[in-house]
Protein backbone atom coordinates (compact mmCIF):
# COMPACT_ATOMS: atom_id res chain seq x y z
CA UNK A 1 0.00 0.00 0.00
CA UNK A 2 1.34 3.75 -0.98
CA UNK A 3 1.76 5.52 1.99
CA UNK A 4 0.80 9.39 1.76
CA UNK A 5 1.83 12.60 2.84
CA UNK A 6 -1.33 12.12 4.72
CA UNK A 7 -0.87 8.71 6.72
CA UNK A 8 3.16 7.86 6.86
CA UNK A 9 3.76 7.88 10.16
CA UNK A 10 6.36 9.24 12.31
CA UNK A 11 9.80 7.42 12.77
CA UNK A 12 12.93 8.07 14.94
CA UNK A 13 16.80 7.22 14.87
CA UNK A 14 19.65 8.24 16.97
CA UNK A 15 22.11 10.62 15.03
CA UNK A 16 24.68 12.60 16.18
CA UNK A 17 23.93 12.01 20.03
CA UNK A 18 20.46 12.86 19.47
CA UNK A 19 17.23 11.44 18.22
CA UNK A 20 16.06 12.76 15.14
CA UNK A 21 12.39 12.49 13.92
CA UNK A 22 11.70 11.66 10.18
CA UNK A 23 9.05 10.41 7.78
CA UNK A 24 10.06 7.56 4.74
CA UNK A 25 7.65 7.08 2.18
CA UNK A 26 7.08 6.39 -1.36
CA UNK A 27 9.98 3.78 -3.27
CA UNK A 28 11.36 2.46 -0.32
CA UNK A 29 14.22 0.65 -1.26
CA UNK A 30 14.48 1.42 -4.59
CA UNK A 31 17.22 3.75 -6.22
CA UNK A 32 18.66 6.83 -4.89
CA UNK A 33 16.84 7.82 -1.68
CA UNK A 34 15.92 11.85 -1.98
CA UNK A 35 16.69 13.99 1.48
CA UNK A 36 14.35 16.86 1.89
CA UNK A 37 16.25 19.60 3.49
CA UNK A 38 13.19 22.21 5.29
CA UNK A 39 13.29 26.05 5.33
CA UNK A 40 12.98 28.64 8.32
CA UNK A 41 10.58 27.73 11.04
CA UNK A 42 9.37 24.58 9.20
CA UNK A 43 8.57 21.29 10.58
CA UNK A 44 7.82 18.00 8.79
CA UNK A 45 3.91 19.32 8.13
CA UNK A 46 5.64 22.63 6.21
CA UNK A 47 6.35 20.30 3.21
CA UNK A 48 3.47 20.26 0.37
CA UNK A 49 1.99 17.45 0.34
CA UNK A 50 1.31 17.71 -3.58
CA UNK A 51 5.23 17.97 -3.90
CA UNK A 52 6.04 14.97 -0.90
CA UNK A 53 3.73 12.75 -2.64
CA UNK A 54 4.37 13.69 -6.21
CA UNK A 55 8.23 12.89 -6.31
CA UNK A 56 7.90 9.77 -3.63
CA UNK A 57 5.46 7.99 -6.92
CA UNK A 58 8.73 7.55 -8.12
CA UNK A 59 10.80 7.72 -5.97
CA UNK A 60 12.63 7.20 -2.02
CA UNK A 61 11.54 9.79 -0.38
CA UNK A 62 13.11 10.90 2.98
CA UNK A 63 11.99 14.32 5.29
CA UNK A 64 13.86 15.05 8.70
CA UNK A 65 13.47 17.65 11.39
CA UNK A 66 17.46 18.32 11.98
CA UNK A 67 18.68 18.99 15.68
CA UNK A 68 16.19 20.75 17.69
CA UNK A 69 13.51 21.33 14.90
CA UNK A 70 10.52 19.95 15.36
CA UNK A 71 10.08 16.42 17.05
CA UNK A 72 13.88 16.12 17.04
CA UNK A 73 15.74 16.56 20.06
CA UNK A 74 18.74 18.93 21.00
CA UNK A 75 19.50 22.28 20.46
CA UNK A 76 19.53 23.86 17.19
CA UNK A 77 22.61 24.80 15.76
CA UNK A 78 23.54 28.64 14.43
CA UNK A 79 25.38 27.73 11.92
CA UNK A 80 24.60 26.51 8.33
CA UNK A 81 28.30 23.84 9.23
CA UNK A 82 26.81 22.25 11.93
CA UNK A 83 23.33 21.79 10.60
CA UNK A 84 24.70 19.80 7.70
CA UNK A 85 26.89 18.46 9.83
CA UNK A 86 24.04 17.09 11.81
CA UNK A 87 21.98 16.11 8.44
CA UNK A 88 25.23 13.96 7.43
CA UNK A 89 24.85 12.33 10.66
CA UNK A 90 21.20 11.66 9.85
CA UNK A 91 22.24 9.94 6.37
CA UNK A 92 24.85 8.04 7.65
CA UNK A 93 22.74 6.61 10.74
CA UNK A 94 20.17 5.37 7.97
CA UNK A 95 23.02 3.61 6.40
CA UNK A 96 22.72 5.78 2.83
CA UNK A 97 26.23 6.06 1.43
CA UNK A 98 24.65 8.41 -1.61
CA UNK A 99 21.69 10.43 -1.49
CA UNK A 100 20.14 12.97 -3.60
CA UNK A 101 19.23 16.29 -1.89
CA UNK A 102 16.35 18.72 -2.23
CA UNK A 103 17.13 21.46 -0.24
CA UNK A 104 14.73 24.82 -0.05
CA UNK A 105 15.46 28.33 1.26
CA UNK A 106 17.62 27.20 4.72
CA UNK A 107 18.07 23.78 3.34
CA UNK A 108 19.26 24.88 0.06
CA UNK A 109 22.12 26.23 1.79
CA UNK A 110 22.72 22.97 4.22
CA UNK A 111 22.66 20.89 0.67
CA UNK A 112 25.21 22.95 -0.75
CA UNK A 113 27.26 22.29 2.67
CA UNK A 114 26.64 19.28 2.59
CA UNK A 115 28.09 18.75 -0.95
CA UNK A 116 31.39 20.75 -0.16
CA UNK A 117 31.66 18.96 2.80
CA UNK A 118 31.29 15.24 1.72
CA UNK A 119 30.74 15.23 -2.18
CA UNK A 120 30.88 11.28 -1.86
CA UNK A 121 27.82 11.28 -0.46
CA UNK A 122 26.18 13.29 -2.70
CA UNK A 123 24.46 12.21 -5.95
CA UNK A 124 22.42 15.06 -7.05
CA UNK A 125 21.05 18.13 -5.72
CA UNK A 126 17.68 20.48 -6.21
CA UNK A 127 18.43 23.89 -5.07
CA UNK A 128 14.65 25.20 -4.59
CA UNK A 129 13.88 29.44 -3.39
CA UNK A 130 17.77 29.22 -1.95
CA UNK A 131 21.04 31.05 -2.66
CA UNK A 132 24.77 31.38 -2.40
CA UNK A 133 26.84 32.05 0.74
CA UNK A 134 27.27 35.99 0.31
CA UNK A 135 24.01 36.23 -1.82
CA UNK A 136 22.64 39.48 -2.21
CA UNK A 137 19.65 40.15 0.39
CA UNK A 138 20.34 37.00 2.31
CA UNK A 139 20.98 38.80 5.63
CA UNK A 140 17.71 40.90 5.59
CA UNK A 141 15.87 37.86 5.74
CA UNK A 142 15.32 38.54 10.08
CA UNK A 143 14.01 42.24 9.35
CA UNK A 144 11.36 40.43 6.34
CA UNK A 145 10.32 37.36 8.30
CA UNK A 146 9.18 40.18 11.26
CA UNK A 147 7.81 42.36 8.19
CA UNK A 148 5.63 39.68 7.56
CA UNK A 149 4.63 38.57 10.81
CA UNK A 150 3.18 41.96 11.45
CA UNK A 151 1.38 42.32 8.26
CA UNK A 152 -0.10 38.40 8.97
CA UNK A 153 -1.41 39.55 12.35
CA UNK A 154 -2.89 43.02 11.06
CA UNK A 155 -4.65 41.60 7.94
CA UNK A 156 -5.28 37.79 9.61
CA UNK A 157 -3.50 36.11 7.04
CA UNK A 158 -0.77 33.87 7.12
CA UNK A 159 2.84 34.92 7.09
CA UNK A 160 3.50 32.55 4.23
CA UNK A 161 1.24 34.44 2.22
CA UNK A 162 3.34 37.51 1.81
CA UNK A 163 6.52 35.52 2.15
CA UNK A 164 5.86 32.42 -0.10
CA UNK A 165 3.90 34.08 -2.55
CA UNK A 166 3.47 37.07 -4.62
CA UNK A 167 0.27 39.23 -3.92
CA UNK A 168 -1.21 39.37 -7.48
CA UNK A 169 -4.56 37.24 -7.38
CA UNK A 170 -2.68 34.18 -8.83
CA UNK A 171 0.06 34.33 -6.23
CA UNK A 172 -2.60 34.34 -3.22
CA UNK A 173 -4.95 32.21 -5.22
CA UNK A 174 -2.11 29.64 -4.87
CA UNK A 175 -1.32 30.42 -1.35
CA UNK A 176 -4.71 29.82 -0.36
CA UNK A 177 -4.36 26.33 -1.62
CA UNK A 178 -0.78 25.34 -0.82
CA UNK A 179 -2.25 26.51 2.75
CA UNK A 180 -5.21 24.35 2.50
CA UNK A 181 -2.52 21.01 1.10
CA UNK A 182 -0.63 22.13 4.72
CA UNK A 183 -3.79 21.17 6.38
CA UNK A 184 -4.35 17.51 4.27
CA UNK A 185 -2.79 15.68 7.32
CA UNK A 186 -4.87 15.78 10.75
CA UNK A 187 -3.05 13.23 13.05
CA UNK A 188 0.24 12.18 14.47
CA UNK A 189 1.67 15.68 13.10
CA UNK A 190 4.64 16.57 14.47
CA UNK A 191 5.95 19.47 16.47
CA UNK A 192 6.11 23.55 15.80
CA UNK A 193 9.29 25.19 16.10
CA UNK A 194 10.42 26.83 19.02
CA UNK A 195 11.11 30.47 19.09
CA UNK A 196 14.21 29.43 20.14
CA UNK A 197 15.04 27.36 17.24
CA UNK A 198 13.74 29.90 15.15
CA UNK A 199 16.48 32.38 16.22
CA UNK A 200 19.59 29.71 15.82
CA UNK A 201 17.92 29.44 12.21
CA UNK A 202 17.88 32.99 12.23
CA UNK A 203 20.86 33.69 12.86
CA UNK A 204 22.49 30.85 10.86
CA UNK A 205 20.81 32.82 8.16
CA UNK A 206 21.95 36.06 8.39
CA UNK A 207 25.78 34.61 8.69
CA UNK A 208 25.19 33.05 5.49
CA UNK A 209 24.35 36.48 4.11
CA UNK A 210 27.13 38.12 5.42
CA UNK A 211 29.41 35.60 4.36
CA UNK A 212 32.81 35.61 1.72
CA UNK A 213 31.42 34.00 -1.64
CA UNK A 214 32.01 30.17 -1.29
CA UNK A 215 33.78 28.38 -4.19
CA UNK A 216 31.02 27.09 -6.48
CA UNK A 217 32.97 25.57 -8.68
CA UNK A 218 33.75 22.55 -6.25
CA UNK A 219 30.51 21.14 -6.29
CA UNK A 220 30.32 19.17 -9.17
CA UNK A 221 27.23 17.81 -9.11
CA UNK A 222 24.43 17.70 -11.26
CA UNK A 223 22.25 20.81 -9.92
CA UNK A 224 18.29 21.63 -10.80
CA UNK A 225 18.08 25.35 -9.29
CA UNK A 226 14.25 26.54 -9.29
CA UNK A 227 12.39 29.62 -7.62
CA UNK A 228 9.78 32.12 -8.36
CA UNK A 229 10.70 35.17 -10.09
CA UNK A 230 9.66 37.29 -7.35
CA UNK A 231 11.28 36.30 -4.11
CA UNK A 232 11.48 38.50 -1.03
CA UNK A 233 13.25 35.93 1.06
CA UNK A 234 15.86 35.26 -0.75
CA UNK A 235 16.36 37.18 -4.39
CA UNK A 236 15.95 36.03 -7.36
CA UNK A 237 18.74 36.76 -8.43
CA UNK A 238 20.85 34.13 -6.20
CA UNK A 239 19.34 31.60 -8.10
CA UNK A 240 20.38 33.46 -11.34
CA UNK A 241 23.93 33.35 -9.59
CA UNK A 242 23.80 29.80 -8.70
CA UNK A 243 23.19 28.65 -12.08
CA UNK A 244 26.21 30.87 -13.49
CA UNK A 245 28.29 29.49 -10.71
CA UNK A 246 27.66 25.57 -10.26
CA UNK A 247 29.58 24.41 -13.03
CA UNK A 248 26.26 21.30 -13.93
CA UNK A 249 23.96 23.62 -13.20
CA UNK A 250 20.45 23.61 -14.90
CA UNK A 251 17.37 27.03 -13.98
CA UNK A 252 14.34 26.94 -13.66
CA UNK A 253 12.11 30.22 -12.63
CA UNK A 254 7.93 30.55 -12.24
CA UNK A 255 6.47 33.36 -13.47
CA UNK A 256 4.54 35.19 -11.00
CA UNK A 257 5.64 33.59 -7.77
CA UNK A 258 7.45 33.66 -5.26
CA UNK A 259 9.38 32.03 -2.68
CA UNK A 260 7.13 28.99 -2.83
CA UNK A 261 7.55 28.78 -6.73
CA UNK A 262 7.80 25.06 -5.99
CA UNK A 263 4.94 24.88 -4.29
CA UNK A 264 3.01 27.29 -6.48
CA UNK A 265 3.60 25.28 -9.79
CA UNK A 266 3.94 21.95 -7.69
CA UNK A 267 2.94 19.44 -10.38
CA UNK A 268 5.37 21.24 -13.17
CA UNK A 269 8.08 21.31 -10.60
CA UNK A 270 7.32 17.56 -9.66
CA UNK A 271 7.91 16.89 -13.51
CA UNK A 272 10.93 18.95 -14.03
CA UNK A 273 12.50 17.30 -10.56
CA UNK A 274 11.58 13.65 -11.69
CA UNK A 275 13.49 14.13 -15.50
CA UNK A 276 16.31 15.54 -13.26
CA UNK A 277 16.51 13.01 -10.94
CA UNK A 278 16.30 10.11 -13.55
CA UNK A 279 18.75 11.27 -15.89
Amino acid sequence: MFLSFKTVPNKSVDAAGVKLRYRELGQIGSGIPLIFLHHLTAVLDDWDPAVVDGLAARHHVILFDNRGVGGSKGKAPNSVDEMAQDAIAFIEALGFANVDLLGFSLGGFIAQTIARQRPSLVRRIILAGTGPAGGAGISNVGAVFQEALAKAQVSNKHPKQFLFFTQTDNGQAAATAFLARLNERVTDRDDAASMETIQSQIQAIQAWGEANPAFLSDIQQPTLVANGDHDVMTPTIGSFELSDRLPNAELSIFPDAGHGGIFQYADLFVAQATTFLTK
